[in-house]
C-alpha cells in the first residue's frame, strides 16, 4: 500500500503533496507549466468604485504572493505608473492594457485583453 503524502502540518502549514515541503518553500512548482492548461490571463480595464479614474486588472495569473509582487514591481515600472496587488490580481493605473498585454507575452504567459 502507497504511503498517502501529508498536505497539511499544525506546525508549518499547507504542504505540497509532490516534494513534501512548505508551500512557500515548494520547489517543484517552479518547474510547473507556467500557463497550466484552462487558466487564462485576462487584461481588462475597470472604472467602477475609482471615482472614474481607469485601471488596467490583470487576473488568471498562475503565480504565488511573492511572484505577482514581483511581476507587479517590473509592470509598474514598464508603465510609468503605481499599482497595487489585491486579492491575486495585479491592478496598474492607467490604461496600460496594450503594453501590458506585450510584456506579459514576452515573459511566456498567454494573455488576452478582456472587454471592449
Amino acid at each position: 500500500m502507497k504511503k498517502q503524502p501529508v498536505v497539511y502540518s499544525t506546525d508549518s502549514g499547507r504542504m505540497c503533496p509532490d516534494c513534501a515541503s512548505v508551500i512557500a518553500k515548494c520547489c517543484c512548482k517552479k518547474q510547473k507549466e507556467i500557463n497550466p492548461a484552462g487558466s487564462e490571463i485576462r487584461i481588462a480595464r475597470q472604472t467602477s468604485g475609482r471615482k472614474g479614474k481607469g485601471v488596467s486588472v490583470i487576473s488568471g495569473l498562475p503565480l504565488d504572493t511573492r511572484g505577482l509582487q514581483e511581476l507587479a514591481r517590473e509592470l509598474k515600472q514598464l508603465c510609468g505608473a503605481g499599482g497595487t496587488v489585491k486579492n491575486g490580481t495585479i491592478e496598474i493605473q492607467s490604461d496600460n492594457r496594450d503594453l501590458i498585454l506585450e510584456a506579459l507575452i514576452s515573459r511566456g504567459f498567454k494573455a488576452k485583453i478582456a472587454g471592449g
